[in-house]
């Protein structure tokens, strides 16, 4: 009689484990699909950060070479956006894929 009732609290808890499992794998808001989807995305955005990153370093370089020099910033304002003078005219030799050759 004991053994009955220990082998029945035994299997109920394990079906009570089964289903919890179940429950948390496929039906919770936490569920295993979401959580992969979200970790994939952390990853994503972890790239695009660092890419960011890395563009925000180069600017903040270019900016210091441009700010500190007026001989480089009219060069730079001239090659960047294509700035002129007063009664000048700027030509852009352009390649096969309509890249300036000089950069």
């Amino acid at each position: 009689m004991f053994n009955r009732i220990l082998r029945y609290v035994r299997n109920f808890y394990v079906a009570t484990g089964l289903g919890l499992l179940a429950w948390m794998t496929f039906f919770d808001a936490n569920d295993l699909p979401t959580q992969i989807r979200n970790w994939w995305k952390l990853r994503e955005l972890d790239g695009e950060a660092k890419f960011y990153q890395a563009r925000i370093k180069a600017v903040q370089t270019e900016r210091q070479e441009v700010l500190g020099n007026d001989r480089l910033r009219e060069k730079f304002a001239r090659e960047k956006y294509l700035m002129k003078k007063v009664g000048e005219d700027v030509f852009v030799i352009v390649d096969e894929q309509n890249e300036p050759l000089e950069k």
